[in-house]
């Protein structure tokens, strides 16, 4: 099928190329979510103390191996299997469709908005994959020194997957201040 077919298709039943474009950002976070976290599962031990495999910039990123049963900052790691199963496995879900019908019906998002939502929803897919089938929980290997901070001296370890979903959503939350302020000066 060549791309001008693909596009007359896609203009009959009203849906715009440009919705799909951003999908391939999705792609790319889901799949360098994985290959990186089975990188790290193959090379790097699974130990308490963590093994640190590499470090950069004297010991401010560290490369380790944890997974982590629980979501941020490992919350609900002791909670039951059952509550898991529905709070971090169902609800994602329910979640993640959600957000991408809502993204496919509006004409609303401006470019950026549809990009970040794509980014958000590809760590999503990441981390529910890893917690459907890594019975450990979620692979995060990144570490970053944080200075004391919060009185944190190492910011919670996070994967590829978690980085996209921050940096995407933290664009997707300016962007929506940005046009409410439009709409609002208008």
């Amino acid at each position: 099928m060549s791309t001008e077919t693909f596009s007359v298709e896609f203009k009959k039943k009203n849906i715009p190329v440009n919705k799909f474009i951003p999908i391939i950002l999705l792609v790319l976070v889901v799949i360098l979510d994985q290959i990186t976290k089975a990188l790290v599962v193959k090379n790097i031990p699974l130990t308490y103390p963590v093994t640190v495999a590499a470090s950069f910039f004297g010991d401010f990123l560290r490369i380790i191996h944890v997974c982590n049963p629980g979501i941020a900052f490992s919350i609900g790691q002791g909670w039951s299997y059952a509550a898991k199963a529905i709070l971090f496995r169902l609800i994602p879900v329910i979640v993640i469709v959600l957000v991408l019908v809502v993204y496919f019906r509006s004409s609303d998002f401006t470019t950026l908005q549809r990009w970040a939502i794509c980014g958000v929803a590809g760590g999503g897919i990441g981390n529910l994959i890893d917690r459907f089938f890594r019975k450990e929980g979620v692979v995060d290997f990144i570490d970053v020194k944080f200075y004391g901070l919060f009185g944190m001296e190492r910011w919670p370890t996070f994967n590829v997957a978690d980085a996209a979903v921050v940096i995407c959503g933290i664009l997707l939350a300016v962007s929506f201040l940005v046009s409410f302020k439009k709409a609002k000066h208008n």
